[in-house]
């Protein structure tokens, strides 16, 4: 998908969430169940299997691997010098700032190389510097859980999928924001089928990006919290409450 679309995709989900969410405590913001749902829809996980052995230690040998790999990006600069670039830098207050290396993102539409990530994944600390988290892997869309697994073990980490995308039509940005019944008619909390597209009009699209999967390698030693991949949305750049200042 191109670049551009892409940005505009992220921008009307962090909109769409921060609208709905702006008048609430950020302690108190928990997304409704329509949102849950919406977003459900535009879901697709690798189905969860139970773990073996081997997994784990598989599993364990991609963190190892990848955690020595980019130890050295926890200088954002040394990583720009490396090729990574920031995705969206005009999106201010990212909640996961994905920096993407393009030959790479290439590689992995081919082979897999726990050392070689698509992204690296950071946060900006309350002093604005950016941190570390981890890294994000890709993989094309046609694969099947199993060639995922192959990669990854799904029994360890779920592979996610944005799907059933609605699309305002061509040079119609201007309808981006459009709602029917209080929902959103597009984009990730929008309508999830070709029939309620079509009849809005827009451009279904079944698959708007690739198969992937977050590792948050220097969050701790803890499988869940490595591979728990608490973004997996349609908004998973943003911070849904983008519009209130950094404490």
């Amino acid at each position: 998908m191109h670049k551009s679309l892409m940005v505009v995709l992220l921008s009307v989900a962090s909109s769409q969430l921060s609208a709905q969410h702006a008048h609430t405590d950020v302690s108190a913001a928990v997304m409704s169940s329509n949102d849950m749902a919406a977003m459900a829809a535009h879901m697709t996980l690798t189905p969860r299997r139970k773990a073996t052995a081997a997994d784990s230690i598989r599993a364990n040998e991609v963190v190892g691997e990848l955690r020595s790999a980019i130890s050295k990006y926890r200088d954002v600069r040394v990583a720009e010098a490396d090729g990574f670039r920031m995705f969206a830098p005009q999106i201010q207050n990212q909640r996961v700032y994905h920096f993407t290396k393009n030959l790479s993102a290439l590689q992995n539409q081919f082979t897999f190389n726990a050392a070689r990530p698509t992204s690296l994944l950071y946060r900006k600390d309350a002093r604005g510097s950016f941190v570390l988290m981890g890294a994000m892997y890709t993989a094309p869309k046609r694969y099947s859980a199993a060639d995922l697994d192959e990669r990854i073990p799904t029994s360890i980490a779920q592979w996610h999928k944005h799907v059933n995308w609605c699309l305002p039509p061509r040079r119609a940005d201007d309808r981006w924001t459009e709602v029917k019944n209080g929902r959103p008619v597009f984009g990730p909390l929008g309508v999830a089928t070709r029939g309620e597209c079509d009849a809005a009009g827009g451009r279904f699209v079944k698959e708007i990006f690739g198969w992937m999967v977050h590792a948050n390698v220097f969050a701790g030693d803890n499988p869940n919290v490595i591979w728990g991949d608490e973004h997996m949305r349609g908004d998973e750049m943003m911070d849904r409450h983008s519009d209130e200042p950094k404490q």
